[in-house]
């Protein structure tokens, strides 16, 4: 792979290993100010929970989708 294509994977990656890490802040400050919050736009409990439970009803379906997503963002975090 080239350099420059390595450079990028990684800028990626380190974006979304700190999106990651900055989510449950976000859940922990809506749940304590509401969704007045400032510097958070929407309701991120909300979108949270209507993922889970779209999830949850899917079955089977839910379950394969959530095992992609979880391999999709090890894959993106790892170099």
């Amino acid at each position: 792979m080239p350099q420059w294509l390595e450079t990028v994977r990684g800028w990626i990656g380190q974006l979304i290993t700190i999106m990651i890490a900055l989510i449950p802040l976000a859940l922990v400050l809506q749940v304590l100010f509401g969704l007045n919050t400032p510097f958070l736009g929407g309701a991120i409990v909300k979108n949270l929970l209507t993922l889970i439970t779209e999830l949850g009803g899917a079955g089977l379906v839910g379950l394969i989708g959530l095992v992609i997503i979880i391999y999709l963002f090890n894959a993106a975090t790892r170099r």
